[in-house]
């Protein structure tokens, strides 16, 4: 949300204090390889990633896969590049 307060630096305009944990859901088709290209993504913008901050879960008819990661997001402008860029990759259907 934008504020019309001119003082408030525009990466300050969000509820989360930085840094924090944060979550991210990946939805895409199942595919072998679908989790991999989503952490390929995900350590562009977050180096740090730890071991086992990646979880994933099928659809119930097996169709869909579902990608969580665990990260500690350090920023605003942090968190907006890592959801462009997942969410303009042909291969994902919807970023949470």
């Amino acid at each position: 949300m934008k504020s019309n307060n001119p003082e408030i630096p525009e990466e300050q305009e969000t509820l989360l204090e930085f840094p924090c944990d944060f979550a991210l859901k990946v939805m895409g088709k199942a595919e072998d390889d679908f989790d991999l290209f989503v952490a390929e993504i995900v350590r562009k913008h977050c180096p740090d990633l730890g071991e086992g901050a990646i979880t994933q879960k099928a659809s119930k008819g097996g169709n869909y896969v579902s990608v969580t990661v665990n990260i500690v997001a350090r920023s605003k402008p942090q968190l907006d590049a890592l959801y462009s860029e997942l969410s303009a990759h042909e291969r994902t259907l919807m970023v949470l």
